[in-house]
């Protein structure tokens, strides 16, 4: 098994205590590192992904830009570039906003507990969205997303209703 099947495992305060196969972490509930990237278009409006139906959590979603885990050995920020690029084909400057730590067990028994970065871009790219990641994406105003988070939490990602209150305006 690779590395990049692994993911880093922190203390409360984001000290890395070691790494753990990555479905693992997620059976176990156990700590680890995670960034959520929020790109915004000159408008102020959000890029949201709906994540495919096949991800082990949270599939059919609506969600954030992109969000994943960095690798053993890997900076937060490169692996955030990394994803966004895989995910939803993109490049551009990154700014650290914010993290928080959140832990929620699904119903087929996988538990995400997350010491989620924040990180925000500004791009007016069109996505090219990997299938395998992404089966939709849109822009969104924060305004009218609030909004229906509340009216629809069930369409949307637990943290990323957790995670829209941390992101500092830029």
């Amino acid at each position: 098994m690779s590395m990049r099947d692994h993911v880093i495992l922190v203390d409360e305060n984001d000290h890395e205590i070691g790494s753990a196969e990555k479905i693992a972490a997620h059976q176990t509930g156990q700590l680890h590192r995670a960034f959520s990237v929020f790109i915004f278009n000159t408008k102020g409006q959000l890029l949201l992904q709906k994540r495919n139906q096949t991800k082990y959590h949270s599939g059919g979603l609506w969600t954030n830009t992109c969000c994943s885990h960095p690798r053993p050995g890997e900076q937060t920020e490169e692996a955030a570039h990394r994803r966004m690029k895989e995910e939803m084909g993109l490049n551009c400057e990154l700014k650290k906003n914010g993290e928080f730590t959140y832990k929620i067990t699904f119903d087929n028994g996988l538990t995400e507990h997350e010491y989620d970065h924040i990180f925000v871009g500004t791009s007016e790219t069109v996505p090219t969205v990997n299938p395998q990641e992404a089966e939709d994406w849109k822009w969104i105003d924060m305004n009218t997303l609030r909004k229906d988070l509340k009216k629809n939490p069930h369409l949307y990602t637990y943290w990323l209703s957790i995670a829209i209150h941390h992101i500092i305006p830029v």
